[in-house]
């Protein structure tokens, strides 16, 4: 048994051995090496538009290096990408962007954005062609900034308008014996509704309907600006199906030329002049960016800084990352912001369809606290509804895009109650109590209406709170907030007019603004939060520690894993929650 034992030691000892070498030569390479990642630029480039691995603006930092080892995103975000596509304007070495066959998970306004800096990067002199096997509507519309698009003579491109499309579970609780108890304040407050009933309300179908069209609106305005085609025109292409085969998109001047793929390169070779066999220079917009990133200045000579913090994704408790708004990593940095006196002002950027009330609050808290010291002014990107819009709502300005997504000025409860699959499995259980109110909440009792009404009562203090803030922070009363909350959805070109939005602009726009505000015209920009995430965290990531939700996708499809994941979502929410009322996937 000794010699065992020593021989079972002596293999671990050299697995972990193994290990410790593996992982330290990773980091020496991170540490000392990081320079020799940086690609050369060759003379008459084009960079090519592939944004498949971007989805946040923000990539983030880490304050453990192995997490930033292990990032998919290696440190860039689209923030990166519209500022690297700024400076290549102005670089020699870039003659053009390609964008071929690309396929983004960008949000709308996101998509807005960059669709931005390439139209400024247009009116540089430089060409952008565009070349796809087929345009979905919401590539169409980023790829419509090109001087030229070219269409795959097999094809297609999908233009016919927006929709929506909500599932209801009121039925399949009645037959599966599984209730959602739902508390709730404000009538359009609807990512509970399928859960109440088989249908969709009118307030929710007004709601969807207003929002989509605000969208849609702006869509078809920068389309209209850049294709030189009549936005009822455009309108009518939709609602008819008028551009749905390469050549009926030619015909409507959505496309420009019908080719293979080898004619879209020759044409770049002929703009750039590479004469025979001879291919043209191109690099990555990724390997662009982070030779931007690895060689620019890191602090103006001012020392001037403005901060920016990046909100990502739902708001919950806990440190968060690239993808959770968390309250430790957001209100750590909010207070770093705050006391660095390098630091002259602040550009909260928000991504988030909302979450947890009580996080919400707390960020809402230090915002205000930080308000007292230096300028705070909100960039809205795809969203910043409901706990999103709660974060923003005591900054000194507040900037949105047309077809940003805010207000959802509500809350909501859910409960998940199993007493009518528990009857029909024959499960019954009771309760002993020491005083009326002791028990906690069960799932296999029937709801106690005394628990609802005290939980109705903290929906309600937790909904007045948050009109109340809004109405501080906005300047309006109490009840003008009210008659535009309750939950309600706005697009950023109709929250202008209705005073939740003060400008509409990029984060590019909320940075002049700060500046502006803090009475400086030289600074630098520093970047917000530095997440404090561990070793463990770092290897769930690692290729041979697929993930749970990795492993469903593979087997049930994306479709039905994003439905199990809205159930799974409402049911785990603890707490009352300030939500944005509904997923919306726009193509």
């Amino acid at each position: 048994m000794k010699f065992l034992g020593n021989v079972i030691a002596t293999v671990i000892g050299i697995f972990v051995f193994f290990m410790l070498s593996f992982f330290g030569i990773m980091l020496l390479a991170a540490v000392f090496g990081g320079d020799s990642n940086a690609v050369s630029i060759k003379s008459d480039s084009v960079i090519e538009l592939d944004l498949r691995k971007i989805q946040n603006d923000y990539a983030g930092k880490y304050k453990d290096p192995w997490v930033t080892i292990f990032s998919e995103q290696k440190g860039i975000g689209l923030t990166d990408i519209i500022n690297a596509i700024d400076i290549a304007k102005t670089d020699d070495n870039i003659k053009g962007i390609s964008i071929l066959n690309d396929a983004s998970s960008l949000g709308m306004a996101q998509s807005k954005d960059l669709r931005n800096a390439l139209e400024s990067f247009k009116k540089s002199g430089k060409f952008i062609l565009a070349y796809s096997n087929a345009y979905s509507q919401k590539e169409y519309y980023l790829n419509s900034v090109a001087n030229t698009i070219y269409l795959n003579p097999v094809g297609d491109l999908d233009f016919k308008g927006l929709s929506s499309e909500i599932m209801f579970f009121k039925d399949f609780q009645e037959k599966s014996g599984i209730h959602m108890e739902v508390i709730r304040h404000g009538k359009y407050k609807s990512a509970v509704e399928p859960f109440l009933e088989n249908h969709m309300s009118d307030a929710n179908r007004e709601q969807t309907s207003a929002l989509l069209n605000s969208i849609w609106n702006s869509v078809v305005a920068d389309i209209s600006k850049s294709r030189n085609i009549p936005i009822t025109r455009l309108n009518e292409i939709a609602n008819g199906l008028l551009a749905r085969t390469p050549e009926m998109a030619k015909a409507e001047h959505l496309v420009d030329i019908v080719a293979y793929e080898d004619v879209y390169h020759n044409a770049i070779k002929k703009a750039l002049k590479v004469t025979g066999d001879d291919d043209y220079n191109k690099i990555s917009i990724s390997d662009y960016t982070q030779n931007i990133i690895t060689t620019a200045q890191t602090a103006d000579s001012s020392g001037n800084q403005i901060a920016i913090i990046y909100a990502q994704g739902e708001i919950q408790s806990g440190e968060g990352d690239v993808t959770v708004i968390g309250e430790g990593s957001m209100r750590r940095s909010l207070q770093e912001a705050r006391k660095n006196k390098d630091v002259k002002a602040i550009v909260l950027r928000i991504d988030s369809p909302g979450g947890s009330a009580l996080t919400s609050d707390l960020i809402w808290r230090e915002v205000e606290l930080t308000k007292k010291v230096k300028p705070v002014v909100v960039s809205m990107g795809n969203y910043a509804a409901s706990g999103g819009y709660y974060i923003a709502s005591n900054a000194n300005k507040i900037f949105a895009q047309n077809n940003t997504i805010t207000g959802s000025i509500g809350v909501f409860g859910v409960l998940p109650n199993f007493t009518p699959l528990a009857n029909k499995l024959g499960i019954n259980t009771q309760q002993v109590k020491t005083h009326e109110n002791s028990a906690n909440y069960s799932p296999f009792v029937p709801l106690d209406e005394n628990f609802k009404a005290v939980t109705l009562e903290g929906v309600e203090h937790i909904y007045n709170t948050f009109v109340t803030h809004v109405a501080e922070g906005r300047k309006m009363t109490f009840e003008q907030v009210d008659a535009i909350a309750q939950g309600r959805v706005w697009a950023g070109s109709e929250a202008i007019k209705i005073g939740l939005v003060d400008k509409i602009g990029d984060l590019n726009d909320a940075i002049a603004e700060a500046a502006s505000l803090a009475k400086i015209k030289d600074f630098s920009t520093q970047n917000y939060p530095e997440y404090d995430k561990k070793f463990n965290d770092m290897l769930q990531n690692l290729p041979f520690a697929k993930s749970k939700e990795a492993f469903l996708k593979e087997e049930i499809g994306e479709d039905n894993y994003t439905i199990i994941q809205q159930i799974k979502r409402l049911q785990g929410k603890k707490g009352v929650q300030a939500m944005i009322p509904f997923q919306i996937n726009i193509q």
